[in-house]
């Protein structure tokens, strides 16, 4: 298969038809070899031969029309595109054919003739396969790159009038207006056919593929080859079957190549990067340039005018690019104030309102008022339901808490399950917004029960700026959420918590020491309220599984046999079962079956290692390991504070998560230990 054959055409006649490869193959062979021997005999030997020479030009431009016919009708893909561009190689070997036969043999050129009209129609074809093909390869693309196009072949259009229009005119037989126009036409339509090409790689993003480098560079050689015939025959020195009469063969062959070969993969039109400014500045460049010149020597009428055209346009493009700017700033801008879940203001968005609020003398209006509250039950409902199901909760919640604050206030997310209200309203005014907004907040289904906790601040009365505002809100906040815990949540705790005090007292103190240290470097970690609450009861009964293992084994005065170590591990298992018939406790109960999993993998009973542990069974881990190593055991002394705290650094890495154990350090440092 030819290089650079489609992949598409595999379901099609050539990819089944080994003499269809291989006459492709010979066809295409044949047709390079033909044009270097033209081209080396227009070097050697201009002029002689006229005959043959005539006979493999035609025969060159003939073959170019029907292998991209041929492709149109074998492969469905940019079928009309590829049958326009043979229609109008077609029409030009018509125009050659007319020319060699009847305009040639004659004494004078006649211009125009029908030749000029099948030389002309291949233009229109190419304009309109270059649409299609753009709109095949890319799809849409937004109006300012068709205003690049617009400017690029005005600006080429004035260079081509600039440089031809005078010598054209002179070398017309008695000024004929007609064949002036059919002379003119021939360097504008190429230089237009060449805008539309520049154009396209400027919508590819200035990388296009192989198919459009050949379709460019075979117009730029009919460009060329145009312009030097013009010139030639200007001067009086053209000879037929010279050199430039090789550039429209080659011309052809290369858009019948870019015709066979592979497109590039659809890319999106993006309007970023100095690459798209390059076509309107270039541009602007050269219309400049030319009215910079016609101050010293005067260019022709239609060449200033257009290049008048051209500056207007580039300003206009520069309108269209500065109010594209303008809104993508505006839309920026207002994404970086949304919270992109809910639609709520962001916590920059509250920053803003409420600098505005604390600035404000009240009023009529009434005064400031600021709700902060956060979800109870939340992460119990993530932890049941997944997070997915979170984030589509949290999304109905924000909804409801947009509708719920308006027409006095406005609803926040803060992040999390945290939001937030900010109101102008009278003082009579303001438990009702609370209610509201809490109510708002509020769900409840079978298997999960989702309420929020508040703490509000009037302002100015209780807090003058943002910061102290936000800060006093979120005290009061969370002193509620102590206040109002799911009470089967805390009645359940308290019975284990006795139970262990019942059991083993010494294991209850332990459990006790844990919670205190468990607390601190969960908070040095950053973790929320919610969160340190979950990981203190996780502390207070990490052992709760222990209430099964015999007291022989939790007494025994020296090591462990493998069976007794066995029955010891289950007690994590244990302890979650327990735990977990008390739904309120089903976070923690997932917190105790992993305070035992070490860093590195090798803990028990699930193998968790890394991230995969949760981070409270990770924080209880490091603490209880440190609590154990300072207490006193009957097989043996316990170790000082220093040197359970150098064990600790010794296993981060392998049984302890570094990062906590280094929160568990800063922790130390701050508070007196035992030991």
């Amino acid at each position: 298969m030819p290089r650079g054959l489609p992949i598409g055409i595999q379901t099609a006649v050539i990819a089944t038809s080994p003499q269809m490869r291989t006459f492709l193959r010979a066809a295409g062979a044949l047709l390079c070899v033909t044009w270097l021997a033209y081209a080396v005999h227009a070097l050697l030997a201009a002029g002689q031969h006229a005959n043959a020479n005539t006979f493999a030009y035609d025969g060159m431009l003939l073959a170019a029309a029907c292998v991209c016919l041929l492709r149109a009708v074998l492969i469905e893909r940019e079928r009309r595109v590829w049958a326009a561009v043979g229609v109008g190689l077609l029409s030009w070997t018509a125009g050659e054919i007319y020319y060699s036969v009847v305009v040639a043999s004659g004494d004078e050129v006649p211009i125009p003739s029908p030749a000029d009209v099948g030389y002309l129609g291949l233009y229109p074809a190419c304009y309109l396969a270059i649409a299609w093909l753009l709109r095949e390869r890319l799809g849409s693309f937004p109006r300012s790159l068709w205003l690049d196009g617009a400017i690029v072949a005005s600006a080429a259009s004035a260079v081509a009038i600039a440089l031809t229009f005078d010598p054209i005119v002179e070398a017309s037989v008695d000024g004929d207006a007609l064949a002036v126009a059919t002379n003119l036409a021939y360097p504008i339509a190429d230089l237009a056919l060449l805008s539309l090409v520049l154009t396209a790689f400027a919508f590819t993003g200035w990388r296009p593929g192989r198919s459009w480098v050949l379709l460019g560079s075979g117009l730029a050689t009919l460009a060329v080859s145009d312009v030097g015939y013009l010139f030639q025959s200007a001067g009086d020195t053209y000879v037929e079957g010279g050199i430039v009469d090789a550039g429209w063969p080659l011309c052809a062959l290369l858009v019948c190549a870019a015709a066979w070969t592979e497109p590039a993969p659809h890319r999106a039109v993006r309007m970023t990067g100095l690459r798209m400014a390059a076509v309107p500045t270039v541009a602007a460049l050269v219309a400049v340039a030319l009215l910079g010149y016609d101050h010293f020597e005067r260019i022709s009428t239609p060449a200033a005018l257009l290049s008048t055209f051209t500056l207007a346009a580039v300003v206009g493009r520069m309108t269209l690019t500065f109010r594209a700017n303008q809104r993508l700033l505006e839309g920026a801008r207002d994404e970086a104030l949304i919270d992109a879940l809910t639609g709520l203001g962001n916590r920059r968005r509250l920053m803003q309102d409420l600098d505005r609020v604390t600035s404000e003398h009240p009023g009529a209006s009434g005064v400031g008022l600021l709700v902060m509250l956060d979800l109870d039950g939340f992460k119990a409902y993530n932890d049941a339901f997944g997070h997915p199901a979170g984030d589509s909760l949290l999304a109905r919640l924000g909804h409801r808490m947009a509708a719920a604050a308006m027409p006095l206030g406005t609803a926040y997310r803060l992040g999390g399950d945290e939001f937030c209200v900010l109101a102008r309203c009278r003082f009579d005014q303001a438990d009702h917004v609370v209610a509201a907004a809490r109510a708002a907040l509020s769900s409840h289904g079978e298997g999960f029960n989702v309420t929020a906790s508040s703490g509000t601040v009037v302002i100015p009365a209780d807090a003058a700026t943002p910061t102290d505002a936000l800060q006093l809100a979120d005290h009061r906040m969370y002193a509620n959420k102590g206040r109002g815990r799911v009470s089967a949540g805390s009645q359940s705790r308290d019975v284990l918590v006795s139970a262990l005090r019942e059991r083993q007292p010494d294991l209850h103190m332990h459990a006790a020491d844990v919670a205190q240290l468990a607390v601190d470097v969960a908070a040095e970690l950053g973790m929320d309220a919610e969160h340190r609450d979950e990981v203190a009861r996780a502390a207070e009964l990490h052992d709760t599984g222990k209430v099964a293992i015999p007291d022989a084994i939790l007494d025994k005065p020296g090591p462990l046999d493998d069976d007794e170590w066995e029955f010891m591990r289950r007690h994590t298992i244990i302890g979650e079962r327990i735990l977990s018939s008390a739904p309120a406790l089903i976070p923690v109960a997932k917190l105790v079956r992993s305070s035992h999993e070490r860093w590195d993998g090798e803990g028990y009973p699930d193998g968790l290692a890394g991230e995969e542990i949760p981070l409270g069974a990770r924080v209880v881990t490091v603490c209880d390991a440190y609590d154990a190593m300072i207490a006193d055991r009957p097989y043996r002394a316990p170790k000082t504070s220093e040197e359970a705290m150098e064990e600790l650094r010794r296993c981060a890495g392998s049984q302890f998560d570094p990062a906590v154990v280094a929160a568990f350090e800063t922790v130390l440092d701050r508070m007196p230990v035992k030991g």
